[in-house]
């Protein structure tokens, strides 16, 4: 695991649990070798069961605290959004788990 993201860890995990997220994996650059200053950082998360108002707001709001926790842009994807195989064995080639409720 990155060490910008080990550095991070249990402020990574409170967010989660405040946010209600089930599961939150980090994938795409972070991952590997080619991670650098100008860099983004991806996430890939599952929500518990959520109104969609909890969902929308949590959604944003963990992204908000995302950027502002690593101060660069985050690419924050939702495991029900996925859809093209094709990307998600992308993902699923790079991406470790976080955290996990």
């Amino acid at each position: 695991m990155n060490e910008i993201l080990i550095n991070r860890i249990n402020d990574l995990k409170k967010l989660c649990e405040i946010y209600k997220v089930r599961t939150m994996y980090a994938f795409g650059s972070v991952c590997t070798d080619k991670f650098n200053e100008k860099s983004d950082i991806d996430f890939l998360i599952s929500f518990d069961n959520l109104s969609l108002d909890q969902y929308t707001d949590n959604y944003f709001d963990l992204h908000y605290k995302l950027q502002d926790l690593f101060n660069r842009r985050i690419d924050l994807l939702t495991e029900n959004s996925l859809s093209n195989p094709f990307f998600i064995k992308g993902i699923d080639q790079t991406k470790q788990l976080i955290y996990a409720a």
